[in-house]
C-alpha cells in the first residue's frame, strides 16, 4: 500500500499533530518555513522538529520544500555560495533520517492562484485560477511591459472589463492572491516581481533548463552519498505567466531533466493537480513514462475551462481520471519494497472549516474527505488484483 501522508506547516498550523493522527495519515510532510530561503538547515533544528513530530506518535517522511534560492535559479549573485548550504541542509537531513525532498524550480512565484475563496455548487470554498483575472493583474496592476502582446483581443477585453468593475479592495485581494507565498514564508512585493520578470526574460526557457541541470549535478554527489530522494514539483499552473518561463510543466520536460542528469536521486514529485490544470497532459501516460521515479505524490483534481482557467475540485471529481492514476501506483508500487509517499493536496473548505481561519487548499475536512476517498480508491484497485 501508498504511505498516507499529511502536510503539516509547524507549530503554527491551524491542523494540529493532534488532528493528523485522526485523520489516520500516518507520516508528515513538512518543512523548516522559519528558516530565510538558501539558509542552512542545522542538525539541531531539523531534529528538533523531528522530536516533535515523533512525539506525538507520527514520522517526518517527507520534507516539503527546501527551497532553491533564487540566485541558484538565476545562475547569478552567490549562486556557488547558495549551492554549499543546500549541499549542507541536504547532508543535515540524511544525518536526521530524512532522505525524501521535494522542490520547484519555478521563477519567483512557489505557486499561483488568482482566488482563494472560489464557492463550489455545494458552498464549500475551493482555490481558482482565473485567466482574465490574471490577465487583469499582469495589463492593469503590474502593468508588464510585454503584456499587451501576449493576450488575444478577446482576453485583453475582458481583463479591461474585469479591472474597471473591481474596486480598490478587490485589486488588492487579487494582487495579495498572487503574490502569497507559502504559509510561513515570505510573500514577493510587486517590485520583487517586476525585477525578477526582467531577469528571466533575458534568461528564458533555454537558460532556466540549462540552470536547473546545473544545480541537479552541484548536488547529484550529496544524494548519492547520503541517499537522497530528490522530488521536483511540477509548474503551478504549467503554462507560462507573467512572462516566466515553465520548464516542469509537461511528459516532454520531465523527461529532459530526466535524462539530462539521468541518476536514481534526480526523482519527480508527481502533483495530479498541477500537471492536470494542462490541457496538453495525459495523466496516466506521464505516470507510466516516468513512474520508476516517482518518489512522492500529491493527489488533487482540477475541473479546466477553455481559457487556461481551473479550479481545484474534490479529489474523485474534475477532469482528472484519478481511477487510472491510482491504478497505475497501486502497479509501481506492487514493485517497490518502499511504500511512495502520497498526501491529499488541498482540499475544500467546508462544513466547520468554513468558520475558521484556515491556510488556502489547507483545512482539515476537505483534506480528511480527499486522503478517505483515495484510501478507499486505492484499497479497491489493490483488491480488485
Amino acid at each position: 500500500m501508498l504511505l498516507q501522508t499529511w502536510r503539516w506547516y509547524g507549530p503554527e498550523d491551524t491542523v494540529s499533530l493532534q488532528d493528523i493522527k485522526q485523520v489516520g495519515a500516518k507520516g508528515i510532510v513538512t518543512a523548516l518555513h522559519q528558516i530565510p530561503h538558501g539558509e542552512v538547515w542545522t542538525v539541531e533544528e531539523i531534529q528538533g522538529r523531528k522530536d516533535q513530530i515523533e512525539s506525538a506518535g507520527l514520522k517526518w517522511d517527507v520534507v516539503e520544500s527546501v527551497n532553491v534560492h533564487e540566485d541558484i535559479k538565476t545562475r547569478s549573485g552567490h549562486y556557488k555560495n547558495y549551492l554549499e548550504k543546500y549541499n549542507r541542509t541536504l547532508r543535515n537531513l540524511a544525518a536526521c533520517g530524512i532522505h525524501t525532498v521535494c522542490y520547484n524550480f519555478m521563477p519567483v512565484l512557489d505557486w499561483t492562484r488568482t482566488q482563494l475563496d472560489y464557492q463550489v455548487e455545494d458552498g464549500s470554498k475551493a482555490l481558482r485560477f482565473d485567466w482574465t483575472d490574471l490577465a487583469a493583474f499582469d495589463l492593469f496592476i503590474l502593468k508588464r511591459k510585454e503584456a499587451a502582446q501576449e493576450y488575444n483581443e478577446e482576453t485583453k477585453q475582458k481583463a479591461n472589463n474585469r479591472f474597471l468593475s473591481m474596486n480598490e479592495g478587490q485589486k488588492d485581494v487579487l494582487t495579495e492572491n498572487i503574490l502569497m507565498g507559502v504559509p510561513g514564508e515570505k510573500s514577493v512585493t510587486l517590485d520583487d516581481l517586476s525585477k525578477s520578470i526582467e531577469t528571466y526574460k533575458h534568461i528564458g526557457r533555454e537558460g532556466l533548463r540549462e540552470n536547473i541541470l546545473y544545480f541537479l549535478e552541484s548536488i547529484m554527489d550529496t544524494c548519492e552519498e547520503n541517499n537522497i530522494r530528490m522530488t521536483i514539483h511540477p509548474d503551478d499552473p504549467p503554462i507560462p505567466i507573467l512572462g516566466l518561463p515553465r520548464i516542469v510543466s509537461s511528459l516532454e520536460d520531465l523527461t529532459y531533466l530526466m535524462k539530462g542528469v539521468d541518476k536514481k536521486p534526480n526523482g519527480i514529485c508527481y502533483c495530479t493537480g498541477s500537471l492536470g490544470a494542462g490541457k496538453q497532459n495525459d495523466l496516466v501516460e506521464i505516470l507510466k513514462a516516468v513512474g520508476e521515479r516517482v518518489y512522492f505524490v500529491h493527489l488533487r483534481n482540477v475541473t479546466k475551462e477553455p481559457d487556461n482557467s481551473f479550479y481545484e475540485a474534490n479529489h474523485l471529481e474534475g477532469d482528472v481520471d484519478m481511477y487510472g492514476v491510482m491504478k497505475e501506483l497501486v502497479h509501481i508500487q506492487q514493485k517497490r519494497k518502499e511504500p511512495i509517499p502520497f498526501r491529499p493536496d488541498h482540499g475544500h473548505q467546508m462544513l466547520d472549516d468554513l468558520n475558521k481561519k484556515t491556510n488556502p487548499g489547507y483545512s482539515a475536512i476537505g483534506r480528511l474527505r480527499g486522503l478517505a476517498e483515495l484510501r478507499g480508491l486505492e484499497l479497491g484497485i489493490t483488491k480488485g488484483t
